[in-house]
């Protein structure tokens, strides 16, 4: 039965801001909601599966046979070498948005990471899965506050929404050269569709109401190299460093523009326009990590990451930078810091269950790629967790919890106070293999 459910469900996984008074609007149809994923290609998704979630987001030099980790392509040939491994999730994000006395509050449920691993020759393995790269999803609305721009031109109201959604289709393969030495890459492509709308109304007759529309058509080719090292120190301690580099990729695809200006001016102004992205890239990633890896009990990870975004010129194209906008973004260097660990009492306890659960905790500090009106966007969390063992093998349910805080209330900006929940499956049966009858 167990071997039925996993393979159905390794064929399911294959198949802003502005100054002045503003108020925030709530909805379930965005992907993720946030007044910042304004800018360029709304806000990045964090990577990884609910394994690496409830561990602060660690896992460039983690190494668990158990667990599928997608963080690093290296560490897929962390493995039993008959076993095939699948790995999916949803996740739930609820956030509350304050700015001086106006708070706001939103919540959704999505589609996280899916992911399949499976041995293809000695130590060979590779890795195919899908994950959401970006979202973008505000909707925002304020009113002109300057008297001489209110005296020439009456009441002015603005008004902006966006939705849409980037996701990352990828493929990878590692290879364990020694026990302790592994190599990894892998290909990804980025694809989706945003839609962003900023609209002006005019009290006054004698104006037109405007509204200009970006619908953007995105994709881009790009890669990943991985490597691990692990060296044992005695019996029961290992220590494990590893890397990857995220390769930049020139993003390409088309942005449909509209023009519509109608009301109570003698004559309408109509226009549209489909251009060609050029010039725009994803930026490239370079991320570190250390292990600790105490008697297949105890294990903790400490990542760094840095990520330069200031030359992929999304501050001027048209529909990755927001006009509307009164507060100005600029690209800046996306950088993070991760600690995560988990314990294992005794996994092969047959009396307690609860010493076979591993338990988890994190914690993290980010800052997004890009600048409100010079400000960093800056995000600290803390994360707790744990994987449920499920039947024989390694098959569990991992839960993670992410209590954090993006963004602050000075300079005019918005802050974000969230409670994340990741829920992940993860599946695991070995293949591969000839029964042997005596």
């Amino acid at each position: 039965m167990l071997r039925r459910i996993f393979k159905i469900s390794v064929i399911a996984a294959a198949a802003i801001l502005c100054s002045g008074k503003q108020s925030f609007a709530q909805s379930g149809e965005y992907g993720s909601f946030s007044p910042y994923s304004i800018f360029g290609i709304g806000d990045l998704s964090q990577q990884g599966s609910a394994y690496n979630r409830s561990m602060g987001g660690v896992g460039v030099a983690s190494r668990n046979v158990r667990f599928l980790n997608v963080l690093n392509p290296a560490a897929i040939t962390a493995r039993d070498s008959l076993a095939c491994m699948v790995d999916f999730s949803i996740q739930n994000n609820n956030t509350i948005f304050s700015q001086g006395k106006m708070t706001s509050a939103n919540n959704n449920t999505n589609i996280g990471t899916m992911a399949i691993s499976f041995p293809i020759w000695n130590k060979l393995s590779a890795m195919v899965g899908i994950s959401p790269y970006s979202s973008t999803g505000y909707s925002y609305a304020s009113h002109e506050t300057d008297p001489a721009v209110i005296a020439a031109n009456g009441n002015i109201s603005y008004a902006c929404t966006g939705l849409g959604s980037l996701y990352k289709l990828y493929m990878g393969a590692g290879m364990a050269f020694t026990k302790r030495f592994s190599l990894g890459a892998e290909v990804d492509y980025i694809f989706g569709n945003l839609e962003k709308i900023s609209v002006q109304s005019f009290e006054k007759s004698g104006n037109n109401n405007v509204q200009d529309t970006y619908k953007m058509h995105l994709g881009a080719f790009t890669g990943k190299f991985g490597v691990q090292y692990e060296q044992p120190v005695n019996t029961k301690l290992k220590l494990g460093v590893g890397a990857t580099w995220q390769m930049a990729g020139n993003l390409g695809g088309t942005v449909e523009y509209t023009h519509l200006a109608v009301g109570n001016a003698t004559s309408m102004d109509i226009g549209s326009d489909t251009l060609n992205v050029r010039n725009v890239s994803l930026a490239g990633e370079f991320a570190l990590g250390f292990s600790v890896n105490y008697d297949d009990r105890f294990r903790a990870g400490l990542d760094f990451a840095l990520s330069d975004w200031t030359g992929t010129r999304m501050d001027s194209a048209m529909g990755f930078a927001n006009a509307a906008a009164k507060q100005a973004f600029s690209s800046a260097l996306r950088y993070s810091t991760r600690l995560g660990m988990e314990f294992t009492p005794n996994r092969n306890d047959i009396r307690y269950y609860r010493n076979r659960i591993t338990y988890r905790a994190g914690a993290y500090y980010n800052n997004d790629y890009f600048k409100v009106a010079g400000h960093d966007v800056r995000s600290v969390g803390i994360t707790v967790g744990a994987t449920l063992p499920v039947f024989r093998w390694y098959n569990g349910v991992s839960v993670a919890l992410d209590l954090g805080q993006r963004g602050t209330e000075a300079n005019g900006l918005v802050r974000e106070n969230y409670f994340k929940i990741c829920i992940g499956v993860n599946l695991f049966d070995i293949w591969f293999q000839q029964p042997r009858y005596d």
